[in-house]
C-alpha cells in the first residue's frame, strides 16, 4: 500500500514512516521542515541530536534498503500538496503536519493566528485535495485528548448518546479545549466530520495521549535515525522535562498542585496504532474517532515515579511545586475509554516498564546538551 505521511520529519512522523516502510509500505514523507526552524527561533535543541532530513532518508536506505520518497513544501499551499500527492498515489494519507504545541500558540496573537492557519488550512486542502482527486483514499489524522478537556463524566470515544426531552441521539462528544493549539484540533474534527458526511470521504481521528519515549525497533538502528528528546518549555512534555531535570539534578518542576491528569502511550504504541488504523479503514462516509492512549496519570504521579527511578540508578532527586503558568483544573475528575484500538489488537507498552531505558538513559547520555535556562515555563496563558 502507498502511504503518504505529512509532517514525516517530526517525533511521531519520522518515527511512523520508518515503522510503515520496514512494514512493507511504500513510504513517502511530505514536510516543509519548519519544526527544524521553529527550534532556531526559539534558540533551543532537541536532547538527541537530529541529522538532516535528507541524511536520515539516506541512512535508512543504507540499513535496509527501502527507499523513501521525500516532498518538501507546505500544504498550506494547495498547488504544492496535490502536486506532491499526485506523485505518491496514496491510498493513505497520514496526517501529523500541524504545529503542535500548546504554549508556542499562546506565546502571542502572532503564534495564536499562526497556529490556527496553519492547521486549519493545511487540513482543509488536505480535505479538497481528496475531495477532487483521491476520493477512495483514507485519512489517518493525529487528534489529541486535549479536545475533550476534563469534563466530569467520562470520556468517550468522539461520540455520545444523549437523552434529552425524551428523544435521543449520538453526537460529537463536547469538546472543551484548553489553548488555541488544542481549539486548532477541535476546528479540524469538525472540518473532517464535515467532509466525510458531505463528501463520502473516510477518515479515522486519532485522538492520542501525551507521547513518551526515544526508541522505536527502527529509531534505534542508527544515531543518525533517532528521535527527538524535546524538555525545553515550549515544545518539551512534564515527562521530558522531569527526566533532565532528573539527570542534571534539577528539581523536577510540578506545575501547581500536580493533579493534572491526561492520558499517556509510548512512542512504539504510536506507530503501532498508526498502523492498525491504515489496516483496518473507515468506511466510505465515515469519520472514526478512536482515543490513542494506553495509561492515565497526574503530573504528580509523573514526578513521583521519575523520583523512585532516579533514586534507583544513583540520581539526587527532589520535586518542588511552581506556579501553573496555564489556566486549568488542577485537581480534576477523569476517566477516558480507550477500546477501540485494543480491539484492534494493539498490544501496549507501559510507562513502568520503559521508564528507565527510554527515558532516564537518554537523559542521562545526553545531558551536556541540557540548557538549563530552557527548562522553566516561558509562556503564560494570563498575559
Amino acid at each position: 500500500m502507498k502511504v503518504v505521511v505529512i509532517g514525516g520529519d517530526g517525533y511521531c512522523g519520522w518515527a511512523t514512516a520508518l515503522h510503515l516502510s520496514q512494514r512493507g509500505y511504500e513510504v513517502s514523507i511530505i514536510d516543509n521542515l519548519v519544526r527544524r526552524h521553529w527550534d532556531l527561533q526559539l534558540g533551543v535543541e532537541t536532547l538527541t541530536p537530529i541529522a538532516p532530513i535528507q541524511q536520515r532518508i539516506q541512512r535508512w536506505r543504507d540499513l535496509t534498503g527501502k527507499s523513501i520518497d521525500l516532498f518538501i513544501g507546505d500544504i498550506t499551499d494547495y498547488d504544492f500538496l496535490i502536486k506532491a500527492l499526485h506523485q505518491c498515489e496514496p491510498e493513505a494519507i497520514v496526517h501529523f503536519g500541524e504545529q503542535r504545541s500548546a504554549p508556542y500558540s499562546m506565546i502571542d496573537r502572532e503564534h495564536a493566528v499562526f497556529t490556527q492557519v496553519n492547521n486549519v488550512v493545511g487540513t482543509l486542502n488536505i480535505l479538497y485535495a481528496m475531495r477532487q482527486d483521491f476520493p477512495n483514499a483514507h485519512l489517518v489524522k493525529l487528534g489529541t485528548m486535549g479536545e475533550y478537556g476534563t469534563p466530569n463524566i467520562d470520556i468517550e470515544e468522539g461520540y455520545i448518546t444523549i437523552e434529552h426531552n425524551g428523544r435521543k441521539d449520538t453526537l460529537p462528544y463536547p469538546k472543551q479545549p484548553g489553548s488555541f493549539y488544542h481549539l486548532s484540533k477541535v476546528h479540524d474534527s469538525h472540518n473532517i466530520h464535515f467532509a466525510c458526511r458531505v463528501w463520502g470521504l473516510r477518515a479515522t481521528d486519532l485522538n492520542q495521549g501525551v507521547v513518551y519515549g526515544v526508541l522505536t525497533d527502527e529509531t534505534g538502528m542508527d544515531e543518525l535515525l533517532i528521535n527527538r528528546l524535546d524538555y525545553d518549555g515550549v515544545f518539551g512534555t512534564a515527562l521530558n522535562r522531569f527526566c533532565i531535570q532528573a539527570a542534571i539534578g534539577y528539581p523536577l518542576t510540578v506545575y501547581g498542585k500536580g493533579g493534572q491528569t491526561r492520558g499517556f502511550l509510548d512512542i512504539r504504541d504510536t506507530v503501532r496504532c498508526m498502523e492498525l488504523a491504515i489496516a483496518n479503514p473507515a468506511e466510505p462516509g465515515q469519520f472514526r474517532v478512536f482515543n490513542q492512549f494506553t495509561e492515565l496519570f497526574s503530573v504528580g504521579d509523573l514526578a513521583v515515579m521519575v523520583k523512585k527511578a532516579g533514586i534507583a540508578m544513583g540520581l539526587n532527586v527532589d520535586i518542588h511545586h511552581i506556579d501553573n503558568p496555564r489556566v486549568e483544573l488542577e485537581q480534576h475528575y477523569f476517566y477516558a475509554k480507550n477500546t477501540s484500538l485494543l480491539s484492534l489488537g494493539l498490544q501496549p507498552h507501559y510507562l513502568s516498564d520503559s521508564l528507565l531505558d527510554s527515558l532516564l538513559n537518554f537523559a542521562s547520555k545526553y545531558k551536556h546538551r541540557v540548557d538549563e535556562n530552557q527548562i522553566l515555563p516561558k509562556v503564560s496563558w494570563k498575559r
